[in-house]
């Protein structure tokens, strides 16, 4: 009942943190925050996908929630999401392209981090992960095809992260200060990032998320 318990209160809390955190909206020039609630629709149809009707499944999200098990899955998690956004380098828009390279950076820095604590703090363990990508491919896509599949499929993506961040750290399952002021991180960066790209598409695409799926993800149980 405990455990339950927690995992209502971080799915709680988590979607107070994306639907009352700052959107960060970006224009040509950078990032700017931006409070803005109004954007977002709450759906109570529970589909197999995460924020839009064509997002995938939540991989391996909840299959752990000690620390070895949040760095291994986190790191299959950004590699997926780093590979992706390596495909925006096609888009035809500069903020697409801008926010491509901004996850392959930031999330190219957050999995060596992971790896050397891994390295150095679980040797010992099983390294092996099943995950189970969460998004389409995207090689075969291009213009708005390309930036609207991705951008659906990554606030799904994201949100996957965020929970399992807040997981982590409503658990109390961080052994290392280090690994829970990570957790922060992702969870305050991809925040901001889901809100900026709701905002693209449903100013681009007319697309509106249904956030209310991600309080029936299994793991939460």
């Amino acid at each position: 009942m405990g455990r339950m318990w927690s995992g209502v209160v971080a799915a709680v809390a988590v979607l107070a943190l994306v639907v009352a955190g700052v959107a960060l909206l970006r224009d040509d020039d950078g990032w700017m925050p931006h409070r803005d609630a109004g954007a977002w629709s709450m759906s109570s149809g529970m589909g197999s996908g995460m924020g839009y009707d064509g997002g995938g499944g939540m991989g391996s999200a909840w299959s752990t929630a000690d620390e070895a098990g949040f760095l291994r899955e986190m790191v299959a998690h950004h590699r997926e999401a780093i590979e992706m956004a390596g495909e925006l380098a096609r888009s035809e828009r500069p903020s697409m392209r801008a926010l491509g390279a901004r996850i392959v950076s930031s999330q190219t820095a957050q999995v060596e981090q992971m790896e050397t604590w891994l390295d150095e703090w679980y040797a010992d363990e099983p390294t092996d992960t099943a995950y189970e990508p969460m998004m389409r491919d995207l090689s075969d896509l291009s213009g708005d095809r390309l930036d609207r599949t991705f951008l659906e499929d990554m606030v799904g993506h994201h949100m996957a992260a965020v929970m399992m961040s807040q997981r982590l750290l409503v658990h109390g399952a961080a052994e290392h200060d280090e690994v829970a002021d990570l957790a922060r991180t992702i969870r305050t960066e991809q925040v901001r990032e889901i809100r900026w790209m709701s905002e693209r598409l449903s100013t681009w695409f007319g697309v509106r998320p249904a956030h209310g799926r991600m309080m029936a993800c299994p793991g939460l149980a």
